[in-house]
């Protein structure tokens, strides 16, 4: 097997790889688990205890 062959082989199997993910993270299993995992920031509780303007308090450090 001389090297052009080889590479050939190689950049076939590289597209193969690439095809098969496309096909992966397109299908329609995946999908639910995807748009579960871009929601989940905003199924977290925001701790709205300190949000009282207390941040926004000057802290008396002269600029």
């Amino acid at each position: 097997m001389d090297f052009a062959t080889f590479n050939g082989l190689y950049t076939l199997f590289l597209i193969i790889i690439f095809v098969a993910l496309i096909f992966w993270a397109y299908s329609k299993k995946q999908k639910k688990q995807f748009d579960d995992i871009a929601n989940s920031i905003f199924d977290e509780p925001e701790d709205l205890s300190n949000r009282n303007g207390e941040d926004n308090k000057p802290s008396g450090v002269k600029k």
